[in-house]
């Protein structure tokens, strides 16, 4: 495995790969968390045109979970942070959380701080990034640095969605797609070679897709939501080519700086927006279908939390073992996308 550091100002991204014995981020602990009420396609039937074979010969879903009106994306961060953080022995208490999130509990201020307070972590440092769906490989790649430059020894990620909060309530294609949840990992400083430690990372993004997926209003070129201007919207054919596109890329240098061949991946888990990308991404990466994971059935595209949640799904029905070479990727609003490889290790 080389050490490759490079940025192209054309938009082919940014690649980071450590050589071994470099100090780098060790996965400790995976939890997911989702919202009690669970929303099935047969429940959809009456408030749209529309049917469960419909729904799941397009997208694979057959339900998704809704967060009840009392509960915001920091109450779902905070159930998967405590699952994290109980995963991982609570070895060490960590020194930074990161969340991951499009649906903060206001616009101002981040969301972390609070929920590291409501996990008792005192004065750390706490932030909120904003990638959308690749909010979560994004995480990952500022926890591994923070770890790897030494600012950290412990980092509490944390991927958490509400997109309930932002659908059309008249829009079938949306409310079918999306639901709610939330995915925690806790990363320590270890050694490259360490299993379970990070190995390469690839992001990219390009802003000229802004226009894919959007919330129009309430920021401040749009300070006014209202109308359709405070529901998200989605261009999903556009969506569907960039997605299956940058995320096959981005998964091909990822797995270039590591030294692997596609071949060679034991578990693929990109984020589960439908069945559909799934299966194509894995199939122009020539990744047998028997290696690639999904619980996008059972849950929905739950945004930032997607690759957590899937991570945690895997691990807790056996479908990972120690040792086994992952590869995570995702494609997001903004339009951002990333790929990271890891090797899993034993986990409680």
């Amino acid at each position: 495995m080389r050490e490759l550091v490079s940025v192209d100002h054309a938009g082919v991204g940014l690649i980071t790969s450590p050589p071994p014995g470099r100090r780098a981020a060790v996965v400790a602990g995976v939890a997911g968390h989702v919202p009690e009420q669970a929303l099935a396609n047969s429940d959809l039937e009456s408030r749209f045109d529309t049917s469960d074979e419909w729904i799941r010969s397009r997208t694979g879903i057959r339900r998704r979970h809704l967060a009840g009106p009392d509960e915001a994306t920091s109450d779902l961060a905070v159930a998967a942070g405590v699952k994290a953080l109980k995963a991982a022995g609570s070895k060490d208490s960590p020194d930074l959380v990161i969340l991951a999130t499009s649906t903060p509990d206001h616009p101002c201020p981040a969301t972390a701080p609070a929920v590291a307070a409501r996990l008792g972590l005192g004065g750390v440092a706490a932030f909120d990034i904003g990638a959308v769906c690749s909010g979560f490989v994004y995480g990952l790649a500022v926890a591994n640095g923070v770890i790897a430059g030494g600012a950290a020894s412990t980092v509490l990620l944390i991927g958490a969605d509400v997109f309930s909060t932002i659908l059309n309530p008249a829009d079938r294609s949306t409310n079918a797609v999306f639901g709610d949840g939330a995915g925690a990992m806790v990363l320590r400083a270890g050694n490259s070679a360490a299993p379970g430690a990070i190995h390469a990372i690839d992001l990219g993004s390009d802003g000229n897709l802004t226009d894919l997926i959007t919330v129009r209003g309430g920021g401040s070129r749009f300070p006014e939501r209202d109308g359709e201007d405070r529901w998200f919207a989605m261009q999903g054919q556009a969506v569907y080519r960039h997605a299956v596109r940058r995320m096959t890329e981005s998964s091909r240098k990822a797995l270039a700086a590591t030294g692997w061949e596609p071949e060679q991946v034991d578990r693929f888990v990109a984020h589960q927006a439908n069945a559909r990308i799934l299966a194509t991404v894995g199939t122009e990466l020539g990744i047998p279908p028997d290696r690639v994971y999904s619980n996008v059935e059972m849950v929905g595209n739950t945004v930032a939390a997607s690759i957590p949640l899937a991570l945690a799904d895997a691990h807790a029905d056996g479908s990972l073992a120690a040792g086994d070479r992952v590869l995570l990727t995702a494609f997001g609003g903004g339009a951002t996308w990333g790929s990271v490889t890891l090797s899993w290790p034993r986990l409680a």
